[in-house]
């Protein structure tokens, strides 16, 4: 059965509008259009699902925002006792909390079912996905889309316009892109993160948790300071799960502060090279996930 499934996985680019095509007219950025087609249709399904019950939405909305929020009451709370931490100032806290939480929310509306992947390879129910002609990675993506979750990104975006107001910072040109350009490629490298997540979870089905460490957990380090924690640390979330080009890096040059020790100057504007890196090894862990997969047996 499941060498059935990946024949049917495997040249599912061929198959465009339900239509065969030969397969040397097969390119990336096609595959890139049925993904997002695929993703549009399914997303808007659940959409719709949603709407249809609006005060229900609203409320759980309101609950996603309020429960997100009570993170950064925490920081309120700690700059009650004291001025700085780590030598930064709330407003600058605020940036970094605001930033990781803006770009965290995104990837986990947009991919944040993926994380389910250890309970659908558990109970077979992969295996429906895989019998559909379009690709895979967009269907687990869209499935159960979650609307609810826009309320963690209007969250922390409440918090990066607060912090913007209070922040006494000389903009430049090169601050005012490198804003936009750190959200956006921190919400990739989240999503990427995710990705690869979840292709370890054909794998490795229950562990679900420790994949969760480096999103959630990632997103928890980020709205802090680097210089609050262990010079090892710092090194880790850099050079081994670049979780600092998220909005460390480019955070503290917004802020006209220094980067950490042993990290090249021009690693601030590395982003969007990393956000590609990681997309990269996402894609390849992916594809060895979905070749290694047996299915249920069922």
């Amino acid at each position: 059965m499941a060498e059935t499934l990946r024949a049917k996985e495997e040249p599912r680019g061929a198959h465009l509008g339900g239509q065969r095509q030969a397969p040397d007219s097969w390119r990336p950025y096609r595959w890139v259009s049925e993904s997002w087609r695929t993703y549009r249709m399914v997303a808007g399904m659940w959409i719709r699902s949603t709407m249809t019950y609006r005060s229900s939405f609203a409320l759980t909305l309101a609950t996603s925002f309020c429960v997100t929020f009570f993170d950064f009451v925490v920081i309120l709370l700690m700059f009650g006792q004291v001025k700085g931490l780590g030598g930064f100032a709330f407003a600058e806290v605020a940036l970094l909390y605001g930033t990781a939480g803006t770009s965290f929310g995104l990837a986990d509306l947009t991919m944040g079912s993926v994380q389910r992947m250890g309970k659908r390879v558990r109970d077979g129910s992969l295996d429906m996905f895989l019998m559909r002609p379009a690709p895979l990675l967009a269907q687990v993506a869209a499935d159960k889309f979650a609307l609810r979750r826009f309320g963690r990104v209007a969250q922390g975006l409440l918090v990066l316009v607060w912090s913007l107001v209070l922040l006494d910072v000389d903009w430049t040109p090169v601050k005012v892109l490198l804003l936009p350009v750190m959200l956006l490629c921190g919400a990739v490298i989240f999503s990427a993160v995710m990705v690869l997540g979840a292709s370890a979870l054909f794998w490795v089905q229950d562990a679900a948790e420790v994949t969760s460490s480096f999103t959630y957990g990632g997103n928890t380090l980020l709205g802090y300071p680097p210089t609050i924690f262990a010079q090892e640390l710092v090194r880790g979330v850099v050079y081994v799960v670049p979780l600092a080009f998220v909005n460390w890096l480019p955070a503290l040059y917004v802020l006209d502060r220094p980067a950490p020790a042993g990290v090249p100057g021009w690693a601030v504007f590395a982003s969007p090279l990393v956000a590609a890196v990681c997309c990269g090894v996402a894609g390849l862990a992916w594809r060895a996930g979905i070749r290694s997969y047996r299915s249920t047996g069922s």
